[in-house]
């Protein structure tokens, strides 16, 4: 994984566990990678991952079982969609719609592009 230098570590990381349940290779109550397990793979100390997990805890996207470890919560799925929706609603959508001004960018421009990018996506 390489890290982006503008965004914590523990926050990279807990995309990444998110883009795992996004693309369903982490489903609902799959047990995930232990921190020390995470922290080999992704070559960062196990105290950031530590971080991750526990920011993703709190958000109930994750749970612990005692002695088990972690878990993908049941509603994960529907919660980091939810999350990453507001985000790019809130973050990403104004500077879009910024430079579709400034480049004189139509919304039928981007809606065929999308079209197109939505076929190339489907099996």
């Amino acid at each position: 994984m390489e890290f982006k230098e503008n965004e914590a570590i523990y926050l990279q990381i807990a995309a990444f566990v998110c883009d795992q349940i996004l693309m369903g290779k982490w489903p609902a109550d799959q047990k995930i990678p232990s921190v020390r397990d995470m922290a080999v793979e992704l070559e960062v100390n196990p105290n950031t991952v530590m971080r991750s997990y526990e920011f993703l805890q709190g958000q109930e996207i994750i749970y612990n079982k005692r002695g088990l470890g972690l878990f993908v919560a049941a509603d994960a799925f529907a919660k980091v969609k939810a999350y990453r929706k507001e985000d790019f609603l809130r973050q990403n959508l104004p500077e879009f719609f910024k430079n579709m001004y400034l480049l004189d960018i139509s919304i039928e421009e981007i809606s065929k592009l999308y079209t197109k990018f939505q076929k190339g996506r489907k099996p």
